[in-house]
C-alpha cells in the first residue's frame, strides 16, 4: 500500500502530508491502481488539486461600466470583462444611476471572467473592489433599495444648498475638521437634499452606502465605509478618524445611518450562498472592504509616496499629488490615501465623457470608433487650426461656477470632424492645466506625472497632455491601474504580499515615458492663455442661461 501512496503523492504534488495519511486507509480494492488512473478512481482528488487559491478577483464599479478581472499572484490579468452602464440626466446638473444595474453588471462580468479561466471560482483567494466615489445609495431595514436611482459623483442638484451652507457657516474653520471645502459632490449635501426633498426616503433608510459598498453588501450582507470614502464625504473628522458629530449636527443628519469605517485591506465578510448562486463565485470566499476608484488607481499606478503626481483619466480627469498632510485650502480637495498620507486633488468632471459625447454626436449614422477618432485627430495640427473647446458638459464641482457650460470657440467652415475631435482632446488638457495651475499656486510641484486609468492607453492624448502640462508623463505597463490596485488589496488580505508597499514593488512597472513636444508646447502655451480668458469671460453668461 505504501507504493500506491507514493504514486498518489507524486500525482497531486501539493497535498499536505496530513491529507496523505488518510489515503493509507483506502479500501483494499484500490490497491494496485495505475498512476495515470488516480483521477478515475478518486474523482474527488481533482477538486482537491483545484483548491489551490492562486487567483484574485478585482471589480470596479465605474460610471460608464462595471468591470471585473481575474488576476494572478504576479499581477497578470488573466481574464477581463466589462458591462456598460447608462447614466440618467433628468435635468441639467443632475446625474443618477440604478444601483441594481451595478449589481447586474457585476454578475455578468464576474461570470464571464470565471468562465475564461479553468476552475476560476475555486481558485479565487480573495475579492476586492473599488468604485466611483460620492454616490449615495440608501438601503432599508430589509436590505432593499430605498431609491431606485442614486445621485452619483457628478450630480450637482445640491448647488443652492451648498451655496447657502457656505454663506451661513465658517467653512474655512471647518477645514481643520473635514479637510475639504464644501462642494456639490460630497455625500453629506446629497443626504441633506434627500432629507429635505424626499423625507420619506430618508426616514426609510437604515444605511448609507457608496457604490462599491453596495456591491460589497450584495456579496456579503455586510455594510462598511473605507477611510478614503469617509474622508471625502464632508462628514469625517480627520482629528479623530471617525464621523464628525459637529458637522452631522450642523447638517441635521442622523449618525446612526452611517456604517463603521475600516481600512481598505480589512476583510469585510464572505460571499453568501445567495451571492454565490448569482455570480458563480464560491460561498465563503473572503471579500475585502476596498476603496474608492481614485485612491485605488493611485495604488495600482505606483503613486504611493509624497511628491508624486498622477493624472487619472476615465469619465473624469483627476489631477492629484500625495503629501503627508491634507491641504487646508478652500479650493483644493483631499482624500485619504490607502497607504497613508493624503492626496490633494482637483477634478474635471467631463474628460472621457467628452470623448463619448463627441463620438455619438458628430457621426450619428455610423459613429467612429475611438481608434478612428484618434487617427483623425492625429492628422490635424496642434491647436486644431485655432479651434478651442471648453469641456464643461456637466458643469464643475470645484469652481465658483458649478453651472459652467461647454462650448466650441473659433469654428469656421474649414473645420472638419477631425478638428472637432482634436479640439475636444486638447480642451480636456487645457482645462486640466488650469487645475494644475491652481495646485502650483499653492506650492505643489509636479516635475513628472504618472498616467492612470483609461487615458493611459491613448498615446496621442498623453502626448497632448505632456505638451500642454509641459511635464513628463510615465505610462504604467498595466493600464488597468484600478484593477491592479484592487488585486493588491485582495492579495495583501490573502497573504500574497507582506505589505502594500511590497505589492507595489513587485507588480508596478512603467513601460514608457512621454516627453513634451517642444513645438506643441509653444503652441499650446499661447492657446492656454486664450482658453483661460475665454473661460473667465464666459462665466457671466452661465447664470443668464439658467434664468
Amino acid at each position: 500500500m505504501s507504493i500506491n501512496c507514493i504514486a498518489i503523492e507524486h500525482k497531486i504534488e501539493l497535498l499536505p502530508r496530513a491529507i496523505l495519511g488518510d489515503f493509507r486507509l483506502a479500501p483494499r480494492r484500490f490497491q494496485g491502481i495505475e498512476f495515470g488512473n488516480v483521477d478515475r478512481w478518486f474523482p474527488w482528488l481533482r477538486s482537491l488539486r483545484q483548491m489551490k487559491k492562486d487567483l484574485l478577483l478585482a471589480f470596479d464599479v465605474g460610471t460608464s461600466s462595471v468591470r471585473a478581472a481575474l488576476v494572478s499572484e504576479t499581477g497578470k490579468i488573466l481574464a477581463f470583462a466589462a458591462k456598460e452602464l447608462e447614466q440618467a440626466v433628468p435635468r441639467f446638473g443632475w446625474s443618477q444611476q440604478r444601483p441594481l444595474a451595478w449589481w447586474e453588471g457585476l454578475v455578468v462580468s464576474v461570470r464571464h471572467v470565471l468562465e475564461k479561466v479553468a476552475n476560476g471560482a475555486d481558485r479565487v483567494a480573495a475579492i476586492a473592489g473599488c468604485g466611483q466615489m460620492h454616490g449615495v445609495v440608501l438601503v432599508d431595514d430589509a436590505g432593499e433599495l430605498v431609491l431606485e436611482e442614486a445621485p452619483i459623483w457628478n450630480d450637482k442638484r445640491t448647488r443652492e444648498l451648498v451655496a447657502q451652507f457656505s454663506a451661513e457657516q465658517d467653512t474655512k474653520a471647518l477645514l481643520s475638521i473635514v479637510a475639504n471645502p464644501p462642494t456639490v459632490a460630497w455625500p453629506a449635501f446629497k443626504l441633506v437634499w434627500i432629507k429635505q426633498n424626499l423625507p420619506k426616503a430618508y426616514d426609510a433608510a437604515r444605511t448609507v452606502l457608496m457604490p462599491k459598498d453596495y456591491i460589497n453588501f450584495k456579496l456579503t450582507g455586510e455594510c462598511r465605509f473605507d477611510l478614503s470614502e469617509a474622508s471625502s464625504s464632508y462628514l469625517f473628522d480627520i482629528r479623530t478618524g471617525d464621523w464628525s458629530e459637529k458637522v452631522l449636527n450642523m447638517l441635521g443628519l442622523d449618525p446612526a445611518k452611517l456604517p463603521l469605517i475600516s481600512q481598505a485591506t480589512e476583510v469585510l465578510g464572505a460571499v453568501t450562498k445567495q451571492a454565490a448562486e448569482s455570480t458563480g463565485l464560491r460561498a465563503g470566499t473572503p471579500v475585502v472592504v476596498g476603496a474608492g476608484d481614485f485612491p485605488v488607481a493611485l495604488l495600482g499606478s505606483g503613486v504611493t509616496s509624497p511628491g508624486t503626481g498622477c493624472d487619472i483619466t476615465g469619465t473624469s480627469t483627476v489631477i492629484t499629488i500625495l503629501s503627508d498632510h491634507p491641504a487646508a485650502d478652500p479650493i483644493l480637495s483631499n482624500v485619504r490615501a490607502i497607504t497613508g498620507g493624503w492626496a490633494a486633488f482637483t477634478i474635471l468632471d467631463a474628460s472621457g465623457d467628452a470623448m463619448r459625447w463627441a463620438r455619438r454626436t458628430f457621426c450619428r449614422q455610423e459613429p467612429h470608433s475611438y481608434e478612428e477618432m484618434m487617427s483623425l485627430a492625429e492628422a490635424v495640427p496642434a491647436g486644431a487650426d485655432n479651434l478651442l473647446f471648453l469641456p464643461y458638459l456637466n458643469g464643475e464641482r470645484l469652481a465658483d461656477q458649478p453651472n459652467s457650460r461647454a462650448q466650441f470657440f473659433g469654428l469656421t467652415s474649414e473645420h472638419t470632424a477631425a478638428h472637432l475631435y482634436r479640439a475636444v482632446i486638447e480642451g480636456v488638457a487645457f482645462a486640466s492645466r488650469r487645475n494644475i495651475a491652481v495646485m502650483k499656486s499653492r506650492g505643489y510641484q509636479l516635475d513628472r506625472m504618472v498616467s492612470a486609468a483609461g487615458g493611459a492607453r491613448t498615446r496621442l492624448w498623453l502626448e497632448i497632455k505632456a505638451s500642454v502640462y509641459n511635464t513628463t508623463i510615465l505610462m504604467p505597463s498595466e493600464p488597468e491601474c484600478g484593477v491592479l490596485g484592487c488585486a493588491m488589496l485582495a492579495g495583501f488580505a490573502a497573504g500574497f504580499f507582506s505589505s502594500l508597499e511590497s505589492a507595489r514593488a513587485d507588480l508596478v512597472r512603467y513601460e514608457d515615458e512621454i516627453l513634451p513636444n517642444p513645438r506643441w508646447t509653444e503652441r499650446y502655451q499661447k492657446m492656454q492663455s486664450v482658453f483661460d480668458d475665454l473661460y473667465q469671460s464666459s462665466e457671466k453668461f452661465w447664470d443668464r442661461l439658467e434664468s
